[in-house]
């Protein structure tokens, strides 16, 4: 399989328009013909069935949540990048693409980046115009804080529930759809697999999580945009319902995964409390503007952090990235947090904390001010732990929370499989080995509202699409085997919970592709991880019948695919004998203790293709070629 990432010809600056003009349109009367299957409605995926639905397709999106107002994205809590250079401070297009091109380590395709700092600033602009009420200064601009990685204030936010802004902004362009009759909300519907005739993708196979009823929808193009797989690791900032499968089952028909090991870990989550801890909540980066992370200078002082006097108070970051201080990007943020607690440091009952400490910032500012930037940020710490962090530093610990890697796409979105393509945190495109603060939104926003729109036109008004109904055999055969695995799945009747294998797979990986990896680390994952699958086929424990809203049954496809993705995650980081943002192999690190890339031997995107059950995935190359930011190991000090 050779990889063909269509970049467009051109200056950087123009390739996006050069694509514009170079793709083929569907007439306005014509777009009523074609359907379209969205998969996921958070902010990529209700982004790309709205603005589709606008345009005249004929749309058909599907969520497993009850509504497209509880996907994920309403969780995100900072704010969204884009480069207006409002605040005067040096900010730019090409300054954005630099930035998030060094934040990524120097592992994303630079055309991409570029393309997404470009959309930036539309995206800003159509948020504001569907109501998106974004925090402003006091004449009624609209205001910016600053985030990891980046010496500009560029994020624009709305306290600390940016992510719920912008989907309800988002939801209600959604509706309108709906309501004018060219979007159908398919809701507690989760997709099981992909439908693909001659070689294309055609529809997919859902389950119906009320009834159990399983379901063959056909169209002429597959949208995924069903977020990241952060959720193999058990314990993560995602919502518990956020899972792989959709990709997972695209892969396995045919779609490269691409540098699965890259896995991000942010540096700003509560702590974790105890051994049966179902998920973690993240305090949004944005604190990091006004909060300086400390430990005690000594190890194993216990004293209350009031206590402690300035002097006895190490701010790790400050005095190690004298540039950058608090706001270094996530990685470095949270090998630093570490560092400091392997020593011996680290803060709280376990020793697995640091302190995000506001005291100078309300003596600066004011409690007030600090109530307007972060109120309900501290609020929600405050329920959770019954600690008031305007009078006691916040603890804080890394915790896993987004995924660089996702299905390999090319310029225009698509997948190897023509006719499937993949938005925001479910593709692999734009952030390389680390991804920027307050990035995310903006991917899944510019996919969903000024991407996709051009380039699955392009592709329709191309493709030869011969009709097909649902009694195709490959249809029959996708539908066959979802229902085969369910009866599997109900028949094993063992005696382990669904939940316990989940938690033993995502404790490996944590100790072993997580924060820090090494080779035999990898090696052994690998080998418990195979062990821990053949075991959930012998001895897991699904109740119920698949007939029915049966939760138990929902988390059980989903574990049985997080086995095969982990198994892979660990491969990928094996292969790659270098360090660079998430994936930290330990043998590879400067003497500083940062990470040291290998860019002779590793600078490409890893693709991996699926060759069977049993068999060793194929790896292909997409090698990275760097023109206008060259490449560089990264600082921050």
């Amino acid at each position: 399989m050779k990889l063909d990432s269509r970049i467009p010809s051109g200056p950087i600056e123009q390739k996006w328009d050069n694509c514009k003009f170079e793709m083929k349109l569907v007439n306005p009367a014509n777009k009523r013909k074609f359907t379209v299957i969205v998969v996921g409605s958070g902010l990529a995926g209700g982004a790309a069935a709205a603005t589709m639905g606008e345009l005249g397709y004929n749309v058909r999106c599907f969520c497993f949540q009850d509504s497209p107002r509880r996907a994920h994205s309403i969780a995100a809590q900072g704010g969204i990048n884009a480069a207006k250079n409002y605040q005067n401070d040096g900010d730019s297009i090409y300054r954005l693409f630099y930035d998030t091109v060094k934040g990524g380590d120097f592992r994303a395709r630079e055309a991409n980046v570029y393309r997404l700092a470009q959309i930036s600033v539309n995206i800003i602009d159509q948020c504001v115009a569907q109501g998106v009420p974004f925090a402003r200064e006091y004449g009624g601009l609209l205001a910016n804080r600053s985030f990891g990685g980046a010496q500009v204030s560029r994020t624009f936010y709305a306290r600390g529930q940016t992510g719920q802004q912008l989907l309800l902004g988002c939801y209600q362009a959604l509706e309108r759809q709906v309501n004018a009759g060219r979007v159908t909300m398919f809701p507690r519907h989760e997709m099981l697999d992909l439908i693909v005739i001659d070689g294309k993708a055609r529809g997919i196979v859902t389950r119906n999580l009320v009834t159990g009823k399983i379901d063959t929808h056909l169209a002429d193009a597959v949208v995924l945009a069903t977020g990241g797989y952060g959720n193999v690791f058990y314990l993560s900032t995602n919502a518990k319902g956020s899972n792989a499968t959709a990709i997972w089952r695209a892969y396995r028909k045919g779609a490269l995964m691409a540098n699965p090991c890259f896995t991000q870990i942010h540096p700003t989550c509560i702590p974790v409390s105890g051994e049966y801890q179902s998920k973690l909540t993240l305090m949004s980066e944005s604190l990091r503007n006004d909060g300086r992370i400390w430990v005690p200078k000594k190890g194993g002082d216990s004293r209350r952090p009031v206590q402690i006097p300035e002097d006895e108070r190490d701010y790790y970051l400050e005095r190690r990235y004298p540039s950058f201080g608090n706001l270094v990007p996530r990685d470095v943020a949270s090998r630093a947090a570490k560092a400091v607690c392997d020593e011996g440091r680290g803060v709280g009952k376990t020793g697995l904390g640091v302190y995000l400490d506001f005291g100078d910032a309300v003596r600066r500012l004011g409690r007030h001010v600090v109530e307007e930037r972060y109120g309900n940020l501290f609020e929600m710490y405050e329920r959770i732990t019954g600690e008031d962090p305007y009078s006691v530093p916040m603890r804080i610990f890394p915790a896993i929370h987004y995924t660089m890697g996702g299905l390999w796409v090319d310029y225009r979105l698509m997948s190897t499989i023509p006719g499937l393509f993949v938005l925001g945190e479910a593709n692999f495109s734009d952030h390389g080995a680390n991804r920027l603060g307050a990035s995310a939104l903006m991917q899944g926003l510019a996919d969903g509202y000024f991407i996709i729109p051009y380039t699955i036109g392009d592709y329709l008004a191309t493709a030869k699409l011969d009709k097909i109904d649902s009694n195709h055999h490959e249809a029959r055969r996708a539908e066959n085997g979802v229902n085969e695995q369910v009866k599997r799945l109900l028949s094993v009747k063992g005696k382990r919970t669904v939940d316990s294998f989940h938690r033993e797979l995502g404790k490996l990986l944590w100790e072993d592709c997580g924060m820090a990896r090494n080779a035999q680390g990898l090696q052994y994952a690998m080998g418990k991880i195979a062990e821990l699958q053949q075991e959930y086929w012998q001895n897991v424990n699904v109740v119920g019948e698949g007939a029915e809203l049966n939760q138990s049954l929902e988390k059980a496809g989903r574990v049985a695919d997080f086995f095969e993705l982990a198994q892979l995650m660990c491969l990928d980081g094996f292969e790659r004998n270098e360090s660079c943002g998430g994936h930290f192999r330990e043998e590879y690190q400067t003497p500083e203790g940062e990470a040291l890339r290998d860019d002779d031997q590793f600078c490409y995107a890893a693709a991996w293709e699926y060759m069977g059950p049993g068999q060793k995935p194929a790896l292909h190359k997409e090698v990275l070629s760097f023109e206008h930011v060259h490449l560089a190991q990264r600082s921050y000090k």
